[in-house]
């Protein structure tokens, strides 16, 4: 356990992007509340998660970690989970079946609520009201009422995400993700994609396979691997009381564990000294991840993994670089070499969504597709330079057939973002971009398996 560490020791540390909350009352209600309910996730569960992690760590599998920028209220609905699990799951398939690595899938799911904002308000045509911070704090509406912070949306966050890991169990292990369904797993609107023909053809290939074992006299439907996976959730742990009243001691070693979500991550705004989202992280079991864009200096980063993981504890922590596709092949080297050196054991993970944003011509906030692909293969790249493993990519994305991400395949225009434009937070890829990028992330997985069995010639 860390030293000097208690749930609430962060409010004696610097707390950047958390809300005011103009009824201190109501707040400690909610808080009191909260720390009664049920855990959401369990230690043994994130230890698990953890132990994968430390395989990938290792160079010996691949994480992928994906969902929805912010999660919403408004849009909650079983269709819309099941759809994001399935493209999950369709992704899976393909980079382990093309690259023969276990796949360690985690989604952004059942708590991103919560978003960092640089102003804590805004102001339009004259009127200043409180920025929008996330469903789990705020409305989107600019309205007073809405805008208020209001800790009474902890409970409704709660909930949801209750229910959001109650229907990703039984999706995960109660029959939907056997191997022998992968073929219904195709959305109906992706199948004009020329990536949802090359996936019916793994599957075909798969099928082959279960066909294969099960004349061998080996029954694919008596095989639990086979039968269902391991899906974790994550989020961002910007909220720190709602993360607070959801840290529980752990009966069978005593270690606290944020029950929130099976693993947290720190973002690039509130990744610094004596920040009180590192302070609160340091002390939880969790696997921890944390966004590391261009601004993060090398002895930066030695400074919060000795932090963060003084005991460098393999799948404790996961790097995840957010640089922008014409900045992560010279940002991203010196980082690199700087944990190499000091022998961290880490999971390097690629976001390519954050750094990419741009407006388009007519308004909108995209993502080019174009950009999201070069800054992945910069980042294999350097990997692969640097002889290290790049073992994740970390994607905002969804199952609903949206336009809010230009081009890829499906070739989505600046014209056609206002088709079906519905993210409350960031552009997302739909399911047959994120289907497209994981047949590229199996190529490069690929060509970092030839170079580790040249290297081993």
């Amino acid at each position: 356990m860390a030293s000097n560490w208690n749930p609430d020791s962060w409010k004696s540390a610097q707390a950047k992007h958390l809300p005011d909350y103009a009824d201190a009352e109501a707040l400690s209600r909610v808080e009191a509340t909260l720390t009664n309910f049920p855990p959401l996730v369990f230690a043994g569960e994130a230890r698990a998660l953890k132990a994968d992690l430390a395989e990938v760590a290792e160079g010996r599998g691949f994480l992928l970690q994906g969902g929805d920028c912010a999660e919403s209220f408004a849009e909650f609905h079983p269709d819309n989970i099941r759809d994001t699990f399935r493209v999950l799951l369709q992704m899976a398939v393909v980079l382990t079946f093309a690259s023969k690595q276990p796949v360690v899938k985690v989604g952004r799911m059942a708590g991103q609520f919560a978003k960092p904002r640089s102003a804590q308000t805004e102001t339009i045509n004259g009127q200043e009201l409180p920025s929008y911070f996330g469903d789990i704090i705020n409305g989107p509406e600019f309205e007073p009422e809405t805008r208020r912070n209001n800790p009474d949306r902890m409970i409704q966050a709660y909930s949801q995400s209750a229910s959001t890991l109650n229907l990703l169990r039984a999706f995960s292990t109660g029959g939907y993700a056997n191997l022998r369904q992968v073929h219904k797993w195709t959305l109906d609107h992706i199948g004009r994609s020329p990536w949802a023909a090359k996936f019916s053809e793994t599957a075909d290939r798969i099928g082959e396979a279960l066909d294969f074992m099960q004349a061998c006299g080996i029954d694919p439907m008596t095989v639990p691997q086979l039968q269902g996976t391991s899906f974790f959730t994550s989020h961002e742990a910007l909220l720190l009381p709602y993360e607070q009243a959801l840290t529980r001691r752990d009966s069978l070693t005593g270690d606290w564990y944020d029950c929130s979500a099976h693993m947290l991550w720190i973002g690039d705004r509130t990744r610094f000294d004596d920040s009180a989202h590192v302070e609160f992280l340091r002390g939880v079991g969790n696997p921890i991840g944390m966004k590391c864009g261009p601004s993060l200096e090398p002895d930066a980063l030695l400074r919060m993994l000795d932090v963060l993981n003084p005991a460098r504890e393999a799948g404790r922590m996961t790097l995840i670089s957010r640089f922008g596709h014409d900045k992560v092949e010279a940002g991203l080297p010196p980082l690199v070499r700087a944990v190499e050196r000091e022998g961290h054991k880490v999971v390097w993970s690629c976001d390519p969504m954050h750094g990419n944003v741009i407006k388009a011509a007519s308004g909108y906030k995209t993502r080019p597709f174009e950009r999201i692909l070069a800054e992945v293969r910069g980042f294999f790249a350097v990997h692969r330079a640097e002889g290290t493993h790049a073992g994740g990519v970390h994607i905002e994305m969804t199952g609903q057939n949206v336009t809010e991400c230009t081009g890829g395949a499906i070739a989505i225009t600046d014209e056609a973002l206002a088709d079906r434009y519905h993210t409350h937070c960031d552009p997302r890829l739909n399911a047959a971009q994120s289907l497209e990028l994981a047949f590229l992330l199996a190529e490069m997985l690929n060509l970092e398996a030839q170079d580790r069995a040249k290297a081993a010639a």
